[in-house]
């Protein structure tokens, strides 16, 4: 029986460069051979210039947003800025239980959800270094107006003050850096007991026939 795959919950405040650092994970990975996914959320804001309906989120009106929830197809769904967002439970659940490890691009409220639903998941913050570089990256994106980016950033306090709820905790100061850090996140879930059961389990069988026979 193959074990199930572990579901990786990154959050951070709006700039902070989790969707990267998942990204650049799961390219290791998949060298690697392992089967690994990156959730697409739904979303009702218009998309941002570049961005792809089913490859950045699955943009939908108001209306169908709200059909989904009242049919309980979400495992999580949030307001942020003016918008709604949500984790499709079809996205995730099957292809946990068919061994693939999942990575949800997240904001604090989700991750409780998500938690709640599935107490296993792992909660992985990312921090910006600073102020300054978390300004100077949404700037860089070019896609917020002067005042939407502030009001990232006021609600990046109050995002950053949450990382006590969370697992473990990743500062991107250096992206490759970052990276390697949630990796090492990964290759640890995978010796929690539940991940190693199916591995275990034969060794514990083998010692029990033996010492009967004995």
């Amino acid at each position: 029986m193959a074990a199930p795959g572990e579901l990786f919950i990154v959050s951070s405040p709006s700039g902070g460069g989790k969707t990267t650092i998942i990204r650049g994970v799961m390219e290791e990975l998949r060298r690697q051979g392992r089967e690994v996914h990156f959730s697409v959320s739904h979303t009702t804001r218009p998309p941002r210039p570049g961005e792809r309906h089913g490859v950045d989120y699955y943009f939908v009106e108001r209306r169908e947003f709200r059909r989904m929830i009242e049919n309980h197809e979400f495992l999580e769904y949030a307001q942020v800025h003016g918008n709604l967002y949500g984790t499709s439970r079809r996205e995730v659940e099957g292809r946990l239980e068919r061994g693939c490890d999942v990575f949800l691009d997240i904001d604090v409220q989700g991750a409780r959800q998500v938690r709640a639903f599935l107490p296993a998941a792992i909660k992985v913050f990312i921090f910006p270094p600073s102020l300054a570089e978390l300004r100077r990256r949404l700037v860089a994106r070019r896609q917020d107006a002067a005042d939407t980016i502030e009001l990232r950033i006021r609600n990046a306090l109050w995002e950053m003050r949450e990382y006590a709820d969370f697992d473990y905790v990743i500062i991107n100061d250096r992206l490759e850096q970052a990276i390697c850090d949630l990796a090492k996140v990964v290759a640890t879930a995978r010796l929690r007991p539940r991940s190693m059961q199916a591995l275990v389990q034969p060794i514990i069988d083998s010692f029990a026939s033996a010492l009967e026979e004995g």
